[in-house]
């Protein structure tokens, strides 16, 4: 990687350092809004704004014109699947369903959706950490884009992992984990999981305690740049 991308994943980590360092104190201060509910939107936000500017970062290392990536804030409406009103035994429902079938949806807004030349490339959940129980929802929702979207890409980014196995020792793992392996087994998703800080997270060892802080290492953030250069280009 050159200089100009090495400035840009540093200024990353410093991004991280300020925000993580400093979000104890901005919770214990603040009168408006909950503690808890402060660090996790804090570390949420963090999650997506890294996550745009690695994929930024991988874009421009590819070499590629700028102007035709783009991220778009919208919610997606799932359709409700005909098929399942033939199922509805009810027909007083399912008359109420098909004069209302315009209304039927479900709706999805993924943390991060990538568009390139128009077309959704990757939908990005971002988590500050996930545990297997987090994962059925988000494989649930991956399932349910799949079907609007059947050449997107799926992507979890997440700060820690507490999905258990190897997920936290290397930025995508190589063994996983059996729990994670087997809930993966049930989904026709490839889910790509990136892992940024190093060690399984444990519940009373939150890192923005001074104690507990874990730092971001720029090598992660280059091997994150890597996967998503391999996603852009499929």
């Amino acid at each position: 990687m050159n200089r100009r991308i090495n400035e840009k994943l540093i200024s990353i980590i410093k991004a991280y350092e300020s925000l993580v360092k400093g979000i104890d104190t901005r919770a214990q201060n603040a009168t408006d809004r909950a503690y808890g509910g402060i660090v996790r939107a804090g570390k949420g936000k963090l999650v997506e704004s890294i996550g745009k500017e690695l994929i930024k970062i991988a874009w421009l290392d590819l070499g590629k014109n700028e102007n035709r990536l783009f991220f778009i804030n919208e919610t997606i409406k799932i359709p409700l699947k005909k098929d399942y009103i033939n199922r509805i035994k009810d027909p007083e429902v399912r008359e109420y369903i098909e004069k209302n079938i315009e209304k039927m949806f479900y709706r999805i807004k993924p943390d991060v959706r990538v568009h390139i030349d128009g077309r959704f490339k990757i939908s990005i959940e971002c988590k500050a950490y996930t545990e297997n129980a987090m994962l059925k929802r988000i494989l649930v929702d991956c399932t349910l884009l799949k079907h609007i979207y059947p050449e997107a890409s799926f992507v979890l980014l997440q700060l820690e992992s507490q999905l258990g196995g190897d997920y936290s020792l290397s930025v995508s793992g190589k063994y996983g984990s059996p729990p994670t392996h087997t809930l993966l087994s049930y989904f026709d998703i490839d889910l790509n999981i990136i892992t940024l800080l190093r060690g399984e997270r444990k519940v009373d060892q939150p890192i923005h305690k001074a104690d507990y802080y874990k730092p971001l290492e720029l090598e992660r953030l280059k091997r994150a740049v890597e996967i998503f250069k391999r996603i852009l280009q499929g």
